[in-house]
């Protein structure tokens, strides 16, 4: 019986082994599908990795352009070369990142699945940056000289709905007669550069002046496309990125970019691992601390991001209240869809 016990408690602390060694964290892996180049979603998460790596005296490996097929055998490998946390840093990878982590007990992060939630082994940051989005809204309907805006996406998944529904909301609560017109260039578009021209030109040709584009390696084509075709008035046409900052290849259509900061989430997670917490709770992210916050360009005239900073703080204080809708049903009751776009 003695002997039964001790191999029981033997075995149980075996199974225990890597979250009882939690606190000496000597590595972190995030993996994302498109290359780290792309002033958007590869890119913040891969800096944010870093950034809060290189905060907490810890190794962080990168995989990334690695598509959107399986990468269950990278995941596998990184584990195995020492990553205590996984960073799956795409919808994608939320199927396959927890099967990896159960498997070889390593925590991993993943999006799109707060439901996914698991002690010691998953989270989700399904980040929302809705209260940023909200303030671009906001901004795009004081802006607007055709009195219509709109919203391309390259799919639709929790967090782009988020956005495009307080973007609709925001601008409706500036100009309540203001049109917001709404495409999705496909299912999972999120590389599909060349979809992105194509659908933000019909928009633009539907009169909108200014376009709110969510979508990765796609958002270039978006880009594109203000860049090269004029409003329905004679004017130029604007872009309000999200998630990074183009400012640097900006050719002077944009606006202004729903930006992201993951370092706050990551270094959370990278705590919570040491402190033996992981996995009691998701992650997201906020005007009030910074994680999230929209970027002032040369573009934005000074009276009008006087008028938008008073309506963060009045978010931060509470006196507005934004809701996010992660679904795409409460997008659609907001916006005019175009259907020669889908």
């Amino acid at each position: 019986m003695r002997k039964l016990l001790l191999c029981s408690v033997a075995l149980a602390l075996i199974g225990l082994a890597p979250m009882a060694g939690a606190a000496e964290l000597k590595a972190i892996a995030i993996l994302t599908p498109e290359a780290g180049t792309d002033y958007g979603w590869n890119q913040q998460g891969i800096d944010a990795a870093k950034a809060a790596g290189a905060a907490a005296g810890i190794k962080v490996m990168v995989a990334d352009n690695l598509g959107y097929g399986d990468v269950r055998p990278t995941l596998r490998e990184l584990a195995e070369d020492g990553a205590g946390l996984l960073i799956a840093h795409a919808s994608g990878y939320n199927t396959a990142a927890p099967e990896v982590g159960e498997e070889m007990k390593v925590p991993v992060a993943i999006v799109d699945r707060p439901d996914a939630l698991k002690a010691g082994l998953v989270a989700d940051y399904t980040a929302s940056g809705h209260e940023g989005a909200y303030l671009a809204g906001r901004l795009a309907a004081k802006m607007s000289r055709t009195g219509t805006v709109g919203i391309v996406v390259s799919g639709e998944p929790p967090s782009w709905n988020a956005q495009s529904a307080a973007f609709a909301e925001g601008a409706k609560a500036e100009k309540p007669g203001i049109v917001v017109r709404y495409a999705v260039i496909g299912p999972a578009a999120y590389s599909d550069a060349a979809g992105g021209k194509r659908v933000t030109e019909a928009l633009i040709a539907a009169g909108a002046d200014i376009i709110f584009g969510q979508g990765n390696g796609s958002s270039f084509g978006m880009l594109q496309a203000v860049e090269t075709n004029k409003a329905t008035d004679g004017g130029k046409v604007y872009f309000i990125d999200v998630i990074g900052d183009k400012t640097p290849i900006d050719k002077g259509n944009l606006l202004s970019s729903v930006v992201w900061n993951l370092t706050p989430v990551y270094t959370a997670m990278i705590s919570d691992i040491k402190a033996d917490k992981y996995g009691t709770h998701n992650y997201d992210i906020h005007l009030a601390d910074g994680s999230v916050k929209l970027l002032k360009t040369s573009h934005i005239p000074d009276d009008v991001w006087t008028q938008i900073e008073a309506l963060r703080q009045d978010i931060v204080d509470g006196k507005i209240k934004v809701t996010p809708h992660f679904d795409a049903d409460s997008v659609h009751k907001l916006v005019q869809q175009l259907p020669t776009a889908q």
